[in-house]
């Protein structure tokens, strides 16, 4: 099972750099960070791998042909969110799934398919390149033409690659990445992670490239371009499942956040449905799967939709300067994000997002954009409340503390306005 021990040398350091910098980096250049290899990593072969699959995913995973992948999106009979990750298909009856430990095996355990499910955690790593250039730092690296590997496509690398001397097996190539921008990743066996991360590292010098810490990774990115992800923005469902908790206490690998923020110390108020976090487009009611009366019920009017909160800039300096005068402090901003995890537990912060004095919704995962010069939160909203220029306030500070309301603002979402990678045309990036 999940060993975390084994992953260590690949938490990546708080910053590398420094924030601001990094931040920029997908935007000018490009990034390379090793943070993904923590992931649980699961291959799932058999006769009823795809049945196994599309009875526990919201997704049609009957869709994904060999060589192709989709974000894995795992609900409760409630409709909400008790995992999600990435699934790649590499054979007719062959998966590799890239999500957090506890999904898979549970799926499989509890069902009874004809499957067999090989625990790769911490024998894989996975990098990504994301930024303008990375398609550019990637050939170089790999010394091979990319540019026909559409998005959310994957393939081995090709024999260009040898010349880096890999031990562990064939090296993959997928283009996927949380920046927004173009991306790509590449897994291989963990004991050829420091001879690919120092070449990839090589290939990037003459394009910019930066090593992007776990800061900005977790705190930064995913708000930015607006790819919500449990433990940052929300909480996995697990309490809507028995089957799921009891699972979880026998294996060990129960992971309950500590619950920070106005909204409360109700770790259900934190549960989200795809609808409430944009993915709504991803459910597909062509096929039954866990969950699905649940979401088919919401489908034509979901409740909640999610939205980019730009803060007001005046609110937050006055949350600052409470720390410089006397009487009671607002609760400390931490720039330019809070930290995710203390002490090895998730730390999940979620505030009231008010208007006339009544909770419409949530923020989540407020981050400091130095590329932007603004506040920002995803804001998990009211439906008729999701129109751009829509005025609300979030209630800042825990509570029994010195709160204060700080307002804001509905603005585009994803709120990074940059090319996103589905739509990159490659072509006009020279082939090296």
């Amino acid at each position: 099972m999940f060993d975390e021990s084994r992953l260590n040398m690949f938490l990546a350091p708080r910053e590398i750099t420094n924030w601001q910098d990094e931040q920029l980096s997908w935007k000018t250049s490009c990034f390379l960070h090793a943070g993904l290899s923590v992931s649980g990593t699961f291959r799932v072969t058999g006769p009823d791998a795809e049945r196994m699959f599309s009875d526990i995913a919201v997704n049609n995973v009957a869709r994904v042909r060999v060589g192709a992948s989709t974000h894995l999106i795992m609900c409760s009979d409630r409709g909400r969110i008790m995992g999600h990750g990435m699934l790649l298909r590499e054979g007719e009856q062959r998966f590799l799934t890239v999500v957090h430990p506890m999904h898979v095996p549970y799926a499989a355990e509890s069902g009874k398919y004809d499957v067999e499910v090989e625990d790769l955690s911490g024998t894989r790593f996975i990098f990504q390149v994301a930024g303008p250039r990375s398609l550019e730092v990637i050939e170089a690296a790999l010394r091979e033409d990319l540019h026909d590997l559409r998005f959310l496509r994957h393939r081995p690398a090709g024999p260009g690659s040898r010349h880096l001397g890999v031990t562990g097996g064939e090296l993959s190539v997928i283009r996927l990445g949380m920046s927004g921008t173009l991306a790509y990743e590449v897994h291989g066996a963990v004991e050829d992670a420091a001879v690919v991360y120092e070449a990839l590292m090589a290939a990037g010098e003459p394009f910019g490239i930066r090593a992007l810490g776990s800061s900005v990774y977790l705190n930064a990115l995913h708000t930015e371009t607006g790819f919500p992800n449990e433990y940052i923005h929300f909480a996995p469902a697990f309490g809507d499942d028995p089957g799921m908790m009891d699972f979880l206490n026998r294996t060990g690998l129960l992971m309950l956040p500590a619950l920070h923020g106005s909204l409360g110390d109700d770790l259900a108020d934190r549960y989200v449905t795809p609808y409430d976090v944009g993915w709504g487009h991803m459910v597909k009611l062509d096929h039954d799967f866990k969950g699905r009366a649940a979401l088919e019920a919401i489908a034509g009017a979901p409740p909640r939709g999610l939205v980019t909160l730009v803060w007001n800039p005046d609110d937050v300096l006055e949350v600052g300067r409470s720390l410089y005068e006397p009487g009671a402090a607002r609760t400390f901003m931490r720039m330019p994000a809070d930290d995710r995890i203390q002490g090895g537990v998730p730390r999940l912060y979620n505030d009231q997002v008010l208007r006339g004095g009544a909770v419409v919704g949530m923020s989540t995962g407020r981050m400091y954009s130095w590329y932007y010069r603004e506040m920002l939160s995803l804001g998990v909203l009211d439906s008729e409340l999701t129109a751009p220029g829509t005025e609300v306030t979030v209630l800042w500070g825990e509570p029994g503390t010195h709160q204060k309301e700080i307002r804001a603002v509905v603005a585009r979402y994803p709120y990074l306005d940059l090319e996103r990678n589905e739509k990159v045309d490659v072509s006009a990036i020279p082939t090296l």
